[in-house]
């Protein structure tokens, strides 16, 4: 008899500054007014602090429109992240069926894949559940991700679920990178995305700064 574990479990189910790739997908004016399931502008917050994570970790990160002329142009704040980077814009409403943005995540060689999307149950959805068709482990962020409808995501999250991905949010994507406070070269990043973008856990994070500032030997 040997001992087994599924691939969902175990360090080597988490993802790593150096195993992963992510996708964001068509965050653009039109799809953004269409968002039922979360607060467009804590949406926006989310998915813009997953961007600074990726960044921060230095893990290789694909911007990607629908017929942006349109849709409109990637949202500013999203771009402003990978200033330097021009966004794939496609026709196909499945990501993964724009061979541009497959041989992306090939060129990587990396085969945890971490997307985020609008709309949950229509342009998440179908890459994701293409890519795990592909062998990839995918990964999802719900938070900078919306649905049309509050089924309309919860919906295409099952779906997602029920064909082998595995949903987190922004705050557990950036958690996972950073995984050791005495990795200290990126504490200082994480803590400037916590304030700029942690609601409430941002207010005490200030407050426990501003206690500390003057304190010998705080570091502040």
């Amino acid at each position: 008899m040997t001992n087994s574990k599924p691939g969902k479990v175990g360090l080597e189910a988490m993802i790593t500054p150096d195993n992963c790739v992510l996708v964001l997908i068509d965050h653009q004016p039109f799809q953004v007014s269409g968002v039922k399931s979360i607060d467009p502008a804590l949406m926006i917050n989310n998915v813009v602090s997953l961007a600074k994570a990726a960044k921060l970790f230095q893990v290789p990160t694909l911007l990607s429109t629908v017929v942006q002329d349109r849709g409109g142009y990637l949202i500013k704040p999203l771009q402003d992240v990978f200033p330097e980077q021009k966004p794939i814009d496609r026709t196909t409403i499945n990501t993964w069926e724009d061979q541009r943005c497959v041989d992306w995540v090939k060129r990587s060689g990396r085969k945890k894949i971490v997307m985020a999307a609008l709309w949950t149950e229509i342009c998440l959805a179908f890459p994701v559940i293409h890519a795990l068709g592909d062998g990839y482990d995918v990964y999802f962020v719900t938070d900078a991700s919306g649905g049309t409808t509050v089924e309309a995501h919860e919906m295409g999250v099952q779906r997602m679920i029920q064909a082998g991905a595995i949903p987190l949010t922004s705050g557990v994507f950036a958690a996972e990178l950073q995984r050791d406070w005495a990795r200290e070269a990126t504490v200082a990043g994480m803590q400037e995305i916590m304030l700029e973008h942690g609601g409430a856990t941002a207010t005490n994070l200030a407050w426990e700064l501003q206690l500390l500032a003057g304190r010998a030997g705080a570091g502040v």
